[in-house]
């Protein structure tokens, strides 16, 4: 299937969702999910795979992986059984578990977020990452890097966030808000919408990839 774009009514159906969150109605109306967000989302991961593949070069990647609408309630006060929003990732070999990077990571419904890099360290990768912070040349050679991209509407983030920088570390050191972070990915900055909607979303996401793929195979070669 050719990447066409998602269909702007497709936001309404997880308006409808959200106020239903009823598993008849959801199996009722699968195959409008299914059409509306499932597939083009498929899609949308295999036309940017090649692409990303030929970015990332000495990186492999792995296949799209598209994620499940249904939640993970088993730990969470929240019980509402569906997600509102579609999601997908292209990742480095053994995926975000092991800590390698995401060339792409995308959800798209009533919310919306994109970026790429590393959300998730192991222990062993997290102490290279603080390692490589505080070090005074390839520390603010990575500030740098950071800068440059947030100055292009980036966002450095990570799956996890301390409140304070960790244990051991300088609270005042320019490294400072990088230590805080239990990763290092990247949101890229807002969707427009004049290709939210549209096939141009495809080349808008890799277009941004590539601009942060510098720092992500940088920051992947010292970890």
């Amino acid at each position: 299937m050719t990447f066409t774009g998602f269909p702007k009514e497709g936001v309404g159906f997880f308006r409808e969702l959200s106020l239903r969150q009823d598993r008849d109605w959801f199996k009722a109306n699968k195959a409008r999910y299914q059409a509306l967000w499932e597939a083009p989302l498929k899609a949308l991961l295999d036309d940017v795979q090649p692409r990303l593949a030929k970015v990332y070069r000495g990186l492999p990647l792995e296949k799209p992986k598209a994620f499940r609408i249904y939640r993970d309630v088993r730990f969470s006060k929240d019980k509402s059984p569906f997600k509102t929003n579609v999601a997908g990732v292209i990742t480095g070999k053994g995926g975000i578990e092991v800590g390698a990077p995401a060339a792409l990571y995308v959800h798209l419904g009533l919310t919306e977020e994109a970026g790429v890099g590393h959300w998730m360290l192991s222990p062993e990768q997290l102490a290279s990452l603080r390692r490589v912070l505080v070090d005074p040349k390839a520390g603010a050679e990575l500030r740098r890097k950071v800068a440059a991209l947030e100055a292009r509407g980036f966002t450095a983030d990570a799956m996890e966030k301390l409140k304070r920088v960790p244990k051991g570390f300088d609270p005042e050191h320019p490294s400072a808000e990088l230590l805080k972070l239990k990763g290092l990915g990247l949101l890229f900055p807002k969707i427009p919408p004049k290709v939210r909607f549209g096939a141009g979303l495809a080349d808008w996401l890799v277009d941004r990839s590539t601009e942060a793929a510098p720092l992500v195979l940088w920051l992947q070669a010292r970890l």
